[in-house]
């Protein structure tokens, strides 16, 4: 049984799902500048990031839970359990993977995807490089970690004051010179405060956004869900790619039905592309998998 706060939590949640569903049919019927994303059949449709041209599956995994100091709850599992997690959430048609210098799990993809085509799967990276040098350095080092030619999108991650593009414009630099050379398929940014992010809905050089959205604000960047996904709308409307995580409360959603909720409003708002999951285990890629075909089947016929 929820607690009286879970309960409260839940009930918000299921609530704004219903409303994002209304706000998309609203926004669609009033005309935006860019029409809102078609409900995927399934959780491993392929959808493309914005005007990126990367095509990517509707979900993504992600591999920095708890991820601090080149470690995460995926890297504690050690590289055979780690990889075999990996592996089995693409062979159960995840193509997006996502990984981080500060969760020190490139080497874990690297094993776990290893005789795969390159072609077959999507790797998005995260540096905390400030300068010129330092960028090149890190890119340099990732391809070699992850042993691939390219990245298909590196972000700039952690942004958390609105002055981040000159504190960082040495190493926008180069990782758009790193786009140019083939290096890099697109560039971004992840952020975590709403000033940040309002800069980052606005700047030319943003093509990719990694945002934490969920109907009840838990580790999001405002206590307001619906300050973020304005600015989510307004990347979307750009043609950014939007990329939704936190989607489960960085954890916290324990609840089936609050993890239900999440995923309904976020695929109910049809500005995220798609979203990023934490997986740590075998079972939580198939429960994933199953909430979120509810949840499409549910939106689906909600927009109809």
């Amino acid at each position: 049984m929820m607690s009286p706060i879970h309960r409260r939590g839940f009930l918000a949640g299921t609530a704004a799902a219903g409303a994002a569903v209304a706000l998309a049919n609203t926004s669609h019927a009033s005309g935006m500048a860019r029409p809102l994303n078609r409900v995927p059949d399934g959780p491993t449709d392929t959808v493309t990031l914005g005007n990126t041209g990367i095509e990517v599956s509707l979900i993504g995994m992600g591999t920095g839970s708890n991820g601090v100091n080149q470690s995460s709850n995926q890297t504690k599992l050690g590289v055979k359990e780690c990889s075999r997690v990996i592996r089995h959430a693409f062979d159960s048609g995840i193509r997006f993977f996502d990984v981080a210098d500060q969760y020190g799990s490139h080497h874990y993809l690297r094993e776990a995807l290893k005789g795969i085509p390159r072609n077959q799967y999507v790797i998005q990276t995260k540096t905390h490089a400030n300068d010129y040098r330092e960028a090149k350095s890190h890119l340099e080092r990732f391809r070699m970690e992850l042993d691939v030619e390219y990245v298909d999108t590196l972000l700039l991650h952690c942004m958390q004051t609105a002055d981040w593009t000159d504190k960082k414009a040495g190493a926008m630099e180069y990782i758009s010179e790193a786009k140019e050379a083939g290096l890099v398929r697109a560039h971004g940014v992840s952020c975590h405060g709403m000033d940040p992010l309002r800069v980052a809905a606005q700047h030319p050089w943003v093509e990719v956004d990694l945002a934490r959205v969920n109907p009840e604000a838990v580790a999001m960047d405002s206590a307001d869900p619906s300050e973020v996904t304005d600015q989510l709308r307004i990347m979307h409307n750009a043609g950014k790619g939007v990329i939704g995580m936190k989607i489960c409360g960085n954890g916290q959603f324990k609840e089936p039905e609050r993890r239900d909720a999440s995923l309904r409003f976020v695929f109910g708002l049809g500005v995220v592309d798609m979203i990023v999951v934490g997986l740590e285990s075998t079972e939580q890629v198939d429960d994933l998998m199953s909430r979120a075909q509810r949840a499409l089947d549910f939106v689906r016929s909600e927009r109809a």
